[in-house]
């Protein structure tokens, strides 16, 4: 599936990453990640030589329903999520590569030297009002999270949830319920901006954003006059330390690792599912197969991605679906459709309640400021 509201990183480069919310990684943590990776590929090399490591068989059956039947035996106790922009195109979120559909296909209106200069941080510094205008259409609040992001957030309130690894820069885990506990942004989040100067790197929150954006104004920081930028991924910037502290934490404790949305096509996060430990099943719930292992690797016996089809196959499953869809007929199996169906709509409802109370209130603060050509006798609407 094709990334939306992912950073819309070029493939062949490896993933670049904003400021988190608190801290940037430094290059050491990015050299570190690097030397982690090769050591990765030799330990399953010199493994499957050797025949050392663990190819223990969890699930009875390499489907949905064996994924299910593992989950309600009470041994799955850490389920690592890692979901792309797959699981909020339902929310209405433009696609970026989709042909037609994707943003990519529809910034001509920009006037960009080539598509992806709209995310390159020197671009955007020398230019920034494409961005910007990009961003009053993709601004978080206008839309809704979908199944799946109450099916993480189920997980989560059923204790079952380590970490929620997510591509997407929409915040919708958040608004879902996750917290930032809960969740490693590896391409940031419009949930704070900063000051891009490195002398100032002063903290905005999401309302102050979004005041600026949406009164076409440009964000310029209040302190020392220089652009404001979400902390999102931009091309040329780092991804976020706590990615790289997070993942050597969560990954070997992952009993269950949940794919969903993602092409896995974009480094270091592609590389992921191969850091959980041999034995770990792991589930890809997405429009078509996606991480699977580069085909001379599995001839040798060795590479850590995703097998759905050899004869070797024993712990990766691919549901082709989508997300939603996908997560409905897990939670069916499960048993925990109703009450999935339950949280969805009454979540819908709280959201689309406070939506109005908004607006509401700012009919009512417009209507309180009268016309000077109103008659005699003309009571604003309270």
């Amino acid at each position: 599936m094709s990334e939306s509201s992912e950073l819309p990183a070029k493939e062949e480069e490896q993933e670049e990453a904003p400021a988190d919310p608190e801290v940037q990684s430094d290059d050491s943590s990015e050299d570190e990640a690097a030397g982690d990776t090769e050591m990765d590929f030799l330990r399953s090399l010199f493994s499957s030589a050797m025949g050392l490591g663990s190819t223990e068989k969890v699930l009875d059956e390499l489907s949905l329903e064996g994924v299910a039947r593992y989950i309600n035996s009470g041994k799955c106790k850490n389920i690592v999520c890692m979901v792309g922009a797959g699981i909020s195109t339902s929310a209405g979120i433009p696609d970026f590569r989709s042909p037609d559909t994707g943003l990519y296909a529809n910034l001509q209106k920009y006037n960009l030297p080539y598509p992806e200069a709209i995310f390159q941080i020197d671009y955007f510094k020398k230019h920034p009002e494409p961005f910007f205008a990009l961003a009053r259409e993709l601004y978080p609040g206008q839309f809704k999270p979908t199944i799946c992001h109450y099916f993480i957030k189920m997980l989560k309130d059923k204790g079952l949830l380590r970490r929620c690894y997510t591509q997407n820069i929409d915040t919708l885990e958040r608004v879902a319920g996750l917290e930032g506990e809960d969740l490693i942004e590896a391409h940031g989040t419009f949930y704070t901006s900063h000051c891009v100067s490195f002398c100032c790197r002063k903290e905005y929150n999401l309302d102050w954003m979004k005041e600026k954006i949406f009164s076409d104004a440009i964000p310029k920081c209040e302190k020392c006059s220089s652009l404001v930028k979400p902390d999102i991924v931009f091309f040329g910037e780092n991804l976020p330390a706590r990615f790289f502290t997070s993942m050597k934490m969560d990954f070997p404790r992952c009993d269950l690792l949940i794919v969903m949305g993602t092409s896995l096509q974009v480094q270091p996060f592609a590389g992921l599912v191969s850091r959980v430990s041999k034995s770990c099943p792991r589930l890809l719930i997405n429009m078509e197969k996606a991480g699977q292992a580069d085909p001379m690797l599995g001839l040798l016996g060795f590479g850590g991605g995703m097998d759905f089809d050899s004869d070797k196959a024993y712990r990766d499953v691919a549901h082709i679906n989508t997300c939603d869809d996908g997560c409905l007929a897990l939670a069916d199996l499960l048993g925990w459709k109703a009450e999935l169906e339950e949280l969805v709509k009454k979540e819908h409802t709280r959201i689309d309640s406070q939506d109005k109370e908004k607006a509401g209130e700012s009919k009512g603060a417009a209507a309180k400021v009268a016309p000077a050509s109103a008659e005699p006798g003309f009571k604003a609407e309270e």
